[in-house]
């Protein structure tokens, strides 16, 4: 307990102070301090170990050797027990951090893919149990593996005890949630709260005839939102937290982050409160489980979601996604026009090193066009045009694209829209294939294979969306399952194919070419310091606007990458005459100056001693 008591006293002024501001309630606070002590006692010796261990080495998730996948327990193994028999599956991919999407219970067809959570403390039952998850996570463990899972607090299913027990009448439940007899003050929060899905789930309250309230459902009319102005709803929460940290989970994603504090006449969006939340979260985790990282899910651009780094003295989350880049990444797909992309990078790269953003082409969820738009209207490019433009490209309706996809939450009014599609479809692998063109296939493997290249070059932690590391297709058969068919983001949520395996060691098959290239990427960025995340980070300038180029400088060590964003052969009209540089990938000797790179071709070139 000497452990324990020096990290509370470390952190209980300003945990007190910030928890009395929030609820001024001592009694409450009380308890939030002993259950802690409770969860900590409770804590197993390995992890405890594995505590000390990162609390000495406090930077050791911002080297290069991290490398991510997220993936759907069910769709990659069937199971809990499933994942823990393709372990070494992960070792050949070089991943050394899994991201488990949403496994908690949930009730099926109203879970919106598991974020609506009905018991924090139980695993759906076709996954598995909570033994199985800690059998899964301590052996992770023993591989150098760390495991990450969803945190949902912004909301509740429906079908969650403390909702049951609130549409009952129970006041002491109701009161955990934003329940309301009338219509007059869910007006006055519709009067300013944007409605996150408002073509699938319009405005921000549901009515429940069976209870006669209105209830608050940012989301889904299934999800309740939780009432945080009550001091018992963050008390449970945060032993729901700890519960679950104490199974062995290495990263909690908080789900939502900006909308967990809910004011009258605000957009109930990035509150000042939700960073008292979320600070005493840190302090919380640092208390009890120091090991524990949390990743915030925060869908805005880099320059917005950096407060919820904190500070120096008083920081929050330990890494955020940068969401924006991403959505970038593929408008530069769609218009082989660099200079938007240019100019996030450097935005991304004058941020302090201690950030660290998770890096990624596409995940679980769809892609919504969340441009930087001011920068656009400069050059004459109307917001509503320009996401048609995207979504058509992407369904390969104009550009001259190969993409294949589909809408989600299509609004036909504004013509707003989000896009779903592996990585692989939206490259033209999908229907290089299913017209059997092997220019179009040779150039769409080359597009996909840059891409990577590009996101590996860029300083954060690499993640990558299970089945891109093998060329996953789009998965049509969703539409055939009742519960899926409303939601095309299952379209990118197929089941993996285990069967792919036998090609991913051929060279000659597509999924083959792509996993090796990756392989070999993956291999490099760890070995090489010149990838460690304190790296200094710039853009070039290449004088073509369809290639981008960007520059790492690391202890005397410099690397240039060079990726060609059209499906033309193009020269980098970049200047670094510093030297004969090294193609990391080919090992050919050349200049990085006036750089001839073929159709979605790339170079990491590496400057010789």
């Amino acid at each position: 307990m000497k452990t324990y008591k020096k990290r509370f006293s470390k952190h209980i002024d300003e945990l007190k102070w910030l928890y009395m501001e929030l609820y001024d309630d001592e009694e409450s606070f009380k308890q939030l301090c002993s259950r802690m002590e409770t969860f900590y006692r409770e804590r197993d010796s390995l992890l405890k170990k594995s505590d000390a261990s990162r609390e000495a080495d406090p930077s050791w998730y911002k080297r290069n050797d991290l490398l991510g996948m997220m993936l759907y327990i069910e769709q990659f193994a069937g199971n809990i027990n499933g994942v823990r028999s393709r372990l070494d599956y992960f070792s050949k991919c070089n991943v050394n951090y899994i991201h488990l999407m949403p496994f908690l219970d949930t009730t099926p067809g109203k879970s919106d893919g598991g974020y609506a959570v009905k018991d924090f403390r139980k695993v759906q039952e076709k996954l598995g149990t909570m033994e199985d998850l800690r059998k899964l996570t301590t052996e992770c463990h023993e591989k150098k593996i760390s495991v990450c899972m969803d945190f949902v607090m912004n909301h509740t299913s429906e079908d969650h005890e403390w909702a049951r027990r609130a549409r009952a009448g129970e006041k002491e439940y109701m009161d955990r949630y934003f329940f309301f007899d009338s219509w007059d003050i869910p007006a006055r929060y519709e009067a300013t709260v944007p409605q996150v899905f408002p073509t699938t789930a319009p405005g921000n309250f549901t009515w429940l005839e069976d209870a006669k309230h209105h209830v608050m459902t940012s989301f889904y009319p299934y999800q309740w939102d939780l009432n945080y102005k009550n001091p018992v709803v963050f008390n449970e929460m945060m032993f729901n937290f700890l519960f679950l940290a104490n199974q062995g989970i290495d990263v909690m994603r908080i789900d939502a982050v900006p909308y967990i504090w809910k004011e009258l006449g605000t957009q109930c969006r990035n509150l000042r409160q939700v960073h008292t939340i979320v600070r005493m979260m840190r302090m919380i985790g640092e208390i009890v489980c120091p090991g524990i990282l949390l990743l915030g899910e925060v869908v805005m651009e880099p320059s917005k979601v950096v407060p919820y780094f904190g500070t120096v003295e008083k920081p929050e989350c330990h890494m955020l996604y940068n969401v924006t880049t991403m959505a970038t990444t593929w408008h530069t797909v769609a218009t082989r026009d660099v200079r938007l992309l240019k100019r996030q990078l450097d935005i991304v790269n004058a941020l302090p090193k201690d950030y660290v953003f998770l890096n990624y082409l596409r995940c679980h969820d769809d892609i919504g066009w969340g441009l930087d738009y001011p920068s656009l209207r400069e050059e004459g490019i109307d917001e509503v045009c320009h996401k048609r433009y995207l979504n058509d490209y992407f369904r390969g309706y104009t550009g001259f694209s190969n993409s294949r996809g589909e809408l989600y939450n299509e609004d036909l009014a504004s013509g707003d829209a989000r896009f779903c599609g592996t990585t692989a479809s939206m490259c033209g692998i999908e229907r290089a294939a299913c017209e059997g063109n092997s220019q179009m296939m040779e150039k769409a493997v080359r597009m996909d294979q840059m891409l990577h290249a590009y996101m590996l070059v860029q300083s954060g932690i690499p993640v990558i969306y299970s089945g891109d590391e093998a060329a996953q297709l789009n998965d049509y058969t969703y539409k055939e399952d009742p519960q899926k068919a409303p939601d095309s983001r299952y379209l990118h949520r197929g089941a993996f194919d285990w069967s792919v395996l036998e090609k991913l060691d051929d060279p000659e098959s597509v999924q083959g070419q792509v996993f090796s290239m990756l392989d070999k990427l993956e291999k490099i960025r760890k070995s090489d310091p010149v990838f460690n995340n304190d790296a200094d980070v710039w853009t070039i300038e290449t004088w073509e606007k369809e290639v981008l180029s960007i520059g790492r400088y690391y202890h005397g060590e410099k690397l240039v990458g060079v990726f060609n964003f059209s499906e033309h052969d193009k020269t980098a009209w970049i200047n670094e005459d510093d030297g004969m540089y090294t193609d990391l990938i080919t090992g050919r000797e050349m200049k990085a100056c006036g750089v001839d790179i073929p159709a979605y071709g790339f170079f990491w070139l590496r400057k010789n001693a």
